[in-house]
């Protein structure tokens, strides 16, 4: 990949089974599970409701490629190349990657 170009996203779909896997791996931690519903300002019982929202799995995906030790984690645990996740984010609400060129 050129260093300009981005990451093509993947297809809507693929992008939120992702999010919704890595909401279920964050949850499983509970260490890490307490940082995100921090960070999102969030219950356990909010996270459950919006699971199924998009812009939401868009903050999931956000927490995870904020922290690089946890995105590695989840992407071998999960068989995921380490780039998924950020195609994934792409996809989903906000998730357009700037164009700095």
């Amino acid at each position: 990949m050129c260093p300009n170009s981005s990451p093509s996203a993947l297809p809507r779909e693929t992008a939120e089974l992702i999010g919704l896997r890595a909401l279920g791996w964050i949850a499983a931690r509970p260490a890490l599970a307490g940082r995100f519903l921090d960070a999102a300002g969030a219950s356990a019982d909010e996270m459950r409701e919006r699971a199924a929202d998009p812009e939401f799995l868009g903050f999931v995906l956000d927490f995870l490629l904020g922290d690089e030790e946890a995105l590695l984690a989840f992407a071998t645990e999960e068989g995921l190349a380490p780039d998924r996740p950020l195609r994934a984010r792409a996809a989903l609400p906000g998730g357009a990657l700037p164009n700095w060129t």
